[in-house]
């Protein structure tokens, strides 16, 4: 595979030879999920009854849904704002299939940062939420994500592919994204409030539901090529799991009970999430490469199954 410099002019187009558009292409799967079900739009979604249910809120619970809220709409709103060099990287790989898909990450997760904004509003929260960023989410986030991701500006080699997307697809949506979702769920949906919240974390979920999987393809199609790749995952992971897990401890004792929540459970899931991860990249060793195309299509149509189930029963 000839890998673009920044800035090398082009050889030519995939969609104008023979080799065309791979129609059973993992990636270009996605894109069409993308187009079915990532249409969905903020601005329709009614916040009335979470107004209400704010003011009813004690001084602990406010605290506990603001730090989420605040972890997310910054997260959502670091990759937003980091996510160009994967498109530019994919793009100079000419991974057609793959960039097309790519193309409505941008899109999704801004419209996730427009979600929680549109929530802070109709709640009245104007306060500077900042103050939930601790050190363990900076890590992550004021520096990890921006550095891995702006590598990839000049570097779109498999090492630097797999470490960006290994922070930004695993850690930051596989890891934590899919902790907080349980956490909103825990505390919201079992005490029947925030409904207006909880209608966007779902449809947010399944978003980057598809993101997740299209990290976990990109790794493990990398990994499946090269085995040495695997130990790269493995390094990057093992790198940010202190921060990942520390992020859901420290401040496990100010939160003991509220919602009726048992200490640590995020601790523990966030773990559990980390080893699926793990587990998922290492099985792409001892596939075939139709073999792994071929689980990875099945999974996603599981995965639009489960979502559509978990709605359903939502509404």
């Amino acid at each position: 595979m000839h890998i673009r410099q920044w800035g090398e002019a082009r050889e030519g187009f995939q969609s104008v030879t023979i080799r065309r558009i791979n129609w059973n292409s993992p990636a270009y799967r996605l894109y069409e999920k993308a187009k079915k079900y990532g249409t969905w739009d903020p601005k329709e979604l009614d916040f009335s009854q979470d107004a209400e249910d704010w003011k009813k809120l004690n001084d602990q619970e406010k605290e506990y849904v603001l730090n989420l809220v605040s972890l997310f709409i910054s997260g959502e709103e670091a990759v937003t704002l980091d996510l160009v060099p994967l498109l530019s990287a994919i793009g100079r790989r000419g991974e057609l299939e793959d960039e097309m898909y790519l193309t409505t990450f941008v899109f999704e997760e801004a419209k996730h940062v427009e979600f929680f904004a549109r929530w802070l509003d109709a709640v009245g929260v104007t306060e500077d939420l900042t103050r939930f960023h601790g050190e363990n989410y900076k890590k992550i986030f004021y520096e990890e994500l921006p550095k891995m991701m702006d590598r990839l500006i000049t570097d779109a080699s498999d090492e630097a592919l797999i470490r960006a997307s290994t922070t930004y697809n695993m850690v930051a949506e596989g890891t934590l994204a899919e902790t907080g979702y349980y956490a909103f769920r825990a505390a919201l949906k079992k005490n029947g409030l925030m409904p207006g919240l909880l209608k966007g974390i779902d449809y947010t979920n399944r978003d980057e539901g598809r993101h997740i999987g299209y990290g976990t393809y990109l790794i493990s199609r990398l990994v499946n090529k090269n085995p040495k790749n695997y130990e790269v995952f493995v390094d990057q992971m093992n790198k940010l799991l202190p921060y990942a897990i520390g992020l859901t401890t420290e401040r496990a004792e100010e939160n003991a009970g509220v919602f009726g929540l048992p200490l640590g459970f995020t601790t523990e899931y966030a773990q559990k999430q980390f080893s699926i991860r793990m587990s998922k990249i290492e099985r792409a060793m001892k596939q075939s490469a139709e073999e792994l195309e071929k689980e990875t299509n099945q999974e996603f149509d599981a995965l639009d199954e489960q979502f559509d189930a978990e709605m359903n029963t939502a509404s």
